[in-house]
C-alpha cells in the first residue's frame, strides 16, 4: 500500500514510502542478515507487527526494492510514539536513508496521531556523542547477555541452590493481570521508586506506568513476578522465548529487572527459567536488563552458580526521548 502524501514530509525523488506487507518479508530478512549478532527479533515479530493496532511499519523503496524499514508504535494513551526496528540495507548505509525515513515517519505520526507529544526509543551504548545530542537520556540499564543449553539446564534445575543469605524471604509471586495493573501500571504506585523514570522497559519497548497500557502489555503474554505485593524490592518481566537467527534451534529469552533486591532477583530468574527451559530444544541467549549496580553480582551468580556462559562484558541500554 502506497502512503498518502503527508504535508511537510521530507521529499526524496529516489525513494518511495509504503506500508509493509507480508510479501516483503524475505526482502527484510535478507536485508537484516547478521544484525545484532544473531539476536534479531524482527523475523519473529514482523508478521504480527504489520497487523497491530496503532502501529505503522513503513518501508523505503528504491527502484522497487526495499532498502529500509522503520516502525512507529503509538502507546501511553496516544501520547508517545515508539520508534522501533530501524533497518537499512548494507549497501545504502551512510547515505542518510535512515534520517529521511525517520523524518517521514515522524511527519506521518503527526498527521495521523496529532495527540502524540514525544518519541521514545531504546538503544545500546554504541550510540555516538552526536547521536546522543538529538535526544534526552531518560534512563540507563545494564545489559547482561548469557548463553545456556536448555535441556542441560532443565536436567539440573531442581538441584540448583541459592547462596545462603541472612534471612529466608517468602517465595516470589507470579502476578495475575490485576496485580500487574496495581504493581506496575499505577503512576506513583507501588513501584514508583523502582521503575526507571516511571517507565516499564520491556524487551526494549518503553511504556509509561499508566493503566492505559494494561491491555497492550497483556497481549504480549508476559510473565510478571514480584517479591512482595505491598512493598516489593524487586520485580521482573519475562518475554516468552522466541527463535533467533544465532543458530539452529537457538532461542532468545529476555528478562527485565526493576529494583535492587539481589536475592529476589536470583529467585525470580530461576522461576522464569524453570517455566520456559523444559520446553526449549536447544541453546538459549538470555538477556537481562537490570540496574547497573546489579550487573556484576548477577553475572557472577549466573556464571559460577548456574554455569552459564557470559557472552560479553558490561554494556548499557539507553532509554531516549525527543519532542515530536
Amino acid at each position: 500500500m502506497k502512503l498518502e502524501a503527508v504535508p511537510g514530509a521530507p521529499q526524496d525523488g529516489d525513494l518511495e514510502f509504503v506500508l509493509a506487507t507480508d510479501k516483503e518479508f524475505e526482502e527484510i530478512v535478507s536485508m537484516s542478515h547478521g544484525i545484532y549478532g544473531g539476536l534479531d527479533y524482527l523475523p519473529s515479530r514482523y508478521h504480527s507487527w504489520i497487523g497491530e493496532k496503532d502501529r505503522m511499519v513503513v518501508l523505503a523503496k528504491k527502484g522497487g526494492n526495499v532498502i529500509a524499514l522503520l516502525s512507529m508504535f503509538i502507546v501511553d494513551g496516544g501520547q508517545t510514539a515508539l520508534l522501533e526496528g530501524l533497518r537499512v540495507a548494507p549497501w545504502e548505509r551512510g547515505r542518510g536513508v535512515a534520517g529521511v525515513l525517520q523524518r517521514f515517519c515522524c511527519q506521518l505520526v503527526k498527521h495521523r496521531y496529532p495527540s502524540v507529544k514525544v518519541m521514545r526509543l531504546t538503544r545500546d551504548d554504541k550510540l555516538t556523542a552526536k547521536e546522543l545530542t538529538k535526544y534526552r537520556v531518560i534512563a540507563k540499564q545494564g545489559i547482561l547477555l548469557l548463553q545456556f543449553n536448555a535441556p542441560e539446564l532443565s536436567s539440573r534445575l531442581s538441584s540448583l541452590p541459592l547462596p545462603p543469605g541472612p534471612s529466608c524471604p517468602p517465595p516470589p509471586i507470579l502476578l495475575n493481570p490485576d496485580h500487574v495493573r496495581s504493581v506496575f501500571l499505577e503512576r506513583g504506585g507501588i513501584l514508583k521508586d523502582l521503575l526507571p523514570n516511571q517507565t516499564v522497559i520491556q524487551d526494549w519497548q518503553p511504556f509509561q506506568a499508566l493503566p492505559g497500557n494494561h491491555d497492550l502489555l497483556r497481549r504480549k503474554s508476559l510473565r510478571w513476578m514480584a517479591d512482595d505485593l505491598a512493598q516489593p524490592r524487586v520485580a521482573t518481566v519475562c518475554t516468552p522465548p522466541f527463535p533467533v537467527p544465532a543458530g539452529p534451534l537457538c532461542f532468545y529469552l529476555n528478562i527485565d529487572v526493576f529494583g535492587s533486591g539481589l536475592r529476589g532477583t536470583k529467585e525470580q530468574l530461576l522461576s522464569h527459567l524453570a517455566a520456559f527451559a523444559p520446553s526449549l530444544p536447544g541453546d538459549v541467549k538470555c538477556q537481562l536488563f537490570l540496574p547497573p549496580s546489579m550487573w556484576r553480582p548477577m553475572a557472577d551468580f549466573c556464571t559460577s552458580v548456574l554455569g552459564f556462559h557470559l557472552e560479553k562484558g558490561y554494556t548499557e541500554q539507553y532509554l531516549l526521548e525527543s519532542d515530536m
